[in-house]
């Protein structure tokens, strides 16, 4: 139970206040300095979710947000972030299931065999696709984003390097040889771990089955194939299953409100101050308990 209080506290936004008129915050400016006015500081409880009208979805959300730094509202820029976000999703799930189809049509078909000669170039569109996501994601604490980052990092250089030195002379593609060669895993396996991750995320704070479920599909089918310990009925099982609930969950990103996949933006609004402004600000917040 500790350990996921503390999971929720890294990686969710704080509970935030409806707010209580729009037109009291008529004149709320985006500069920092002036959330301290009209801040609520008694409520510091750890939430993933922004509160407010999710019925309003449009482009344009006009609603004022009571955040734990101070008030905020969404937007151009901001619906801009999160609808490449989740187009980023989008583009890894669709690659990726193109890709995986190849596992379950005849290998005499010509569809399988287009989508085999084209199998690299699904795996460089997925991975540009979730590189896009996890520049753009939204997590308060820097160190977990960047570590996600990171392995996204280390799974393109593990990739190239598989390819440039091994799949290559092989006359393969890096798709097949990973394929052809378990322990290949080891280098391409960061950049899954990074997708883990970002799914991770997504179902702590939302409470997304998918994403749960893929949470430990994702390892699992990876692990299983490294391993050799997995056989292909129960492999290509889950690699369904993989492909499935991939598809609904970057589905589903589309009908949440923009509001859910910013968080708190008074939050990151804070954390850009400067070390003097972030002290001015947290004794104003502390004199108005």
């Amino acid at each position: 139970m500790a350990s996921r209080v503390l999971s929720m506290a890294f990686l969710s936004p704080p509970k935030l206040k409806k707010p209580t008129s729009s037109s009291s915050y008529s004149s709320y400016s985006p500069s920092p300095l002036s959330l301290s006015l009209k801040v609520s500081a008694g409520n510091r409880r750890i939430k993933c979710k922004a509160l407010g009208d999710s019925s309003r979805q449009g482009s344009f959300d006009r609603t004022v947000y009571q955040g734990m730094y101070g008030p905020w509202s969404v937007d151009s820029s901001d619906v801009r972030e999160v609808i490449l976000y989740r187009s980023g999703l989008v583009t890894a799930a669709a690659s990726f299931v193109a890709a995986a189809s190849a596992a379950f049509l005849p290998n005499d078909s010509s569809l399988s065999e287009i989508i085999k000669q084209n199998l690299d170039l699904f795996y460089i569109l997925g991975a540009g696709g979730l590189g896009l996501s996890l520049v753009l994601i939204h997590i308060y604490v820097t160190e977990l984003k960047r570590t996600l980052q990171a392995f996204w990092v280390l799974g393109v250089v593990g990739s190239l390097a598989t390819y440039a030195t091994l799949a290559q002379p092989a006359g393969e593609n890096l798709v097949h040889y990973v394929i052809n060669n378990p322990t290949a895993v080891w280098f391409v396996g960061p950049l899954f771990a990074a997708l883990t991750g970002l799914v991770f995320k997504e179902g702590l704070c939302y409470g997304k089955l998918e994403a749960g479920l893929l949470t430990f599909i994702i390892p699992t089918v990876l692990l299983g194939h490294m391993t050799g310990l997995m056989d292909d009925g129960i492999k290509l099982t889950l690699l369904g299953s993989w492909m499935a609930l991939f598809v609904i969950f970057a589905g589903r990103k589309f009908t949440q409100p923009i509001k859910d996949d910013i968080g708190d933006k008074s939050v990151f609004m804070f954390k850009a101050l400067a070390e003097d402004e972030k002290k001015a600000l947290i004794e104003k917040l502390e004199q108005q308990k």
